[in-house]
């Protein structure tokens, strides 16, 4: 079998696992430019804050992942298919690739955990394919100075990022903010569909009992 990055893959019997067959972080392309929206400083400054204030309880520092902006390949029929969250984190995995090698990209079917949260940040023009069916028009954020996306920038057939988060991976815990309007919104996996959880939009706090984790503005 050949994939489009020119991986040739034997197979034997029995079958070797995915781990050994498909492309490793090293084989996967790292960088995806041609995503909607136009992120600013803030898409940086703020998974960092995340990643540094993070305490889990019940996991060290080294049994955890966090990464910003990286691709996250979830789909192991079609390993070219990916996303790249704002922010996720992922527990049960090491922090460092086979416990010695930062990561290049997030490879699902090799790490055995999906994210357990994922946090995105709304951009202009970006609203649709985070948000999915729960896009409201108070989320569209204008921006006078954001050209058309043109045909090779537009979003592609795949599947959203609401609709990978929700449908492939089963994430647990979506969480989605705007700078532009300061509103956070919570959707969480309940019955293998999401389902939006109430935020007080006064002082607004997501506890995440399964993880002891608190987050808010």
């Amino acid at each position: 079998m050949t994939l489009a990055t020119g991986h040739s893959i034997p197979q034997g019997d029995p079958p070797r696992s995915p781990r050994e067959t498909l492309p490793t972080i090293y084989d996967l392309p790292g960088e995806f430019p041609q995503e909607p929206g136009l992120p600013d400083v803030f898409h940086d400054l703020q998974p960092q804050l995340l990643s540094r204030t993070l305490q889990l309880a019940d996991y060290t520092q080294d049994n955890y992942f966090t990464a910003s902006d990286l691709n996250l390949y979830y789909d192991v029929h079609h390993p070219l298919w990916h996303k790249r969250p704002d922010w996720f984190l992922a527990v049960g995995v090491p922090s460092l690739y086979d416990g010695h090698d930062l990561r290049r990209s997030y490879v699902v079917w090799q790490e055995g955990h999906p994210p357990g949260i994922v946090v995105e940040f709304l951009a202009p023009k970006s609203e649709r394919e985070h948000l999915g069916r729960f896009f409201e028009a108070a989320d569209q954020v204008s921006d006078n100075e954001a050209p058309p996306l043109s045909d090779a920038a537009a979003p592609s057939k795949l599947p959203s990022k609401l609709a990978v988060y929700e449908r492939y991976l089963r994430t647990p815990h979506y969480i989605v903010y705007s700078r532009y309007t300061q509103r956070l919104r919570y959707v969480k996996l309940i019955g293998g569909r999401y389902e939006e959880q109430p935020v007080q939009p006064s002082r607004p706090m997501i506890w995440l009992t399964d993880l002891q984790l608190g987050l808010g503005l």
